[in-house]
């Protein structure tokens, strides 16, 4: 068994949206540590020049595409520009969301509201996986890893849009795993736990990570990099017979913004 082969990415393509920061980030390092061409997609542009700027730096392989992912036309866009650089795609990680942080009473939310975090955490990613599987099929390897949540089991306040996509992306997952099975793509989730990012920072206080420790053995709150590993195993060969898996990432607990 030649173990180096099991996590080598060397010319293969991943596009990461969302990569210009937070978990984003850390994935698209984590996969250019291992060889891959990364797209760091991003709405903020100037940001993921500077993560890919920071990837060719230590070097890695690395371009910086802006991309809305509520615009259809913008993931058009960024799957035609991959092509157009690296010349396939072989990677793809579905790593933008939003919504929920305990934001989405029903007596509050409006209907728009509710459908923009379908739009972007549901819809986006089901366009992106139809645009990118043509390529991953020509390329004769597809890994596809959506970015669920423990959101999408747990049951929390205020948080029924964020939660309620989630859950669609985790059986999502499953059934295009099927769809696409057959043409060597692999289809699979990750759910993170409370993970220290920009977008935790603003609700997590002292109690609350304090309580949510209180239900997690491994005592500490999870890291970006954490969650890169997860999609650093989807990615590579290692995973080859892995597809329609959602897997958990929390430290064998629950956090929850309730607790």
């Amino acid at each position: 068994m030649d173990t180096k082969k099991l996590f080598d990415l060397t010319g293969k393509t991943a596009i990461v949206t969302g990569g210009a920061g937070g978990i984003g980030q850390a994935c698209c390092e984590m996969l250019a540590a291992f060889g891959a061409n990364v797209v760091v997609s991003d709405y903020n542009l100037e940001a993921a020049k500077e993560t890919s700027q920071s990837i060719n730096d230590n070097g890695g392989k690395s371009i910086a595409i802006d991309c809305n992912v509520l615009e259809d036309e913008a993931l058009v866009n960024l799957v035609d520009k991959t092509i157009e650089h690296f010349g396939s795609i072989e990677i793809l990680v579905n790593n933008v969301g939003g919504g929920g942080a305990g934001k989405e009473s029903p007596y509050d939310i409006e209907v728009a509201q509710f459908k923009k975090v379908f739009d972007m955490n549901v819809f986006s990613m089901w366009r992106l996986c139809q645009l990118v599987a043509p390529h991953m099929g020509k390329a004769g390897y597809g890994s596809i890893i959506n970015m669920s949540s423990m959101a999408s089991i747990n049951k929390s306040p205020a948080i029924s849009a964020y939660a309620s996509s989630k859950a669609a992306i985790n059986h999502m997952t499953r059934n295009l795993a099927f769809d696409y099975g057959p043409n060597n793509i692999r289809v699979n989730a990750i759910g993170p736990g409370a993970t220290r990012t920009a977008a935790l920072s603003t609700v997590l206080t002292p109690e609350l990570e304090k309580a949510m420790l209180k239900h997690t053995p491994i005592n500490r709150l999870g890291e970006a990099e954490d969650i890169a590993g997860a999609v650093l195993y989807f990615a590579a060969p290692i995973s080859s017979w892995t597809s329609g898996q959602v897997i958990f990432i929390n430290g064998g607990g629950e956090q929850t913004l309730d607790m």
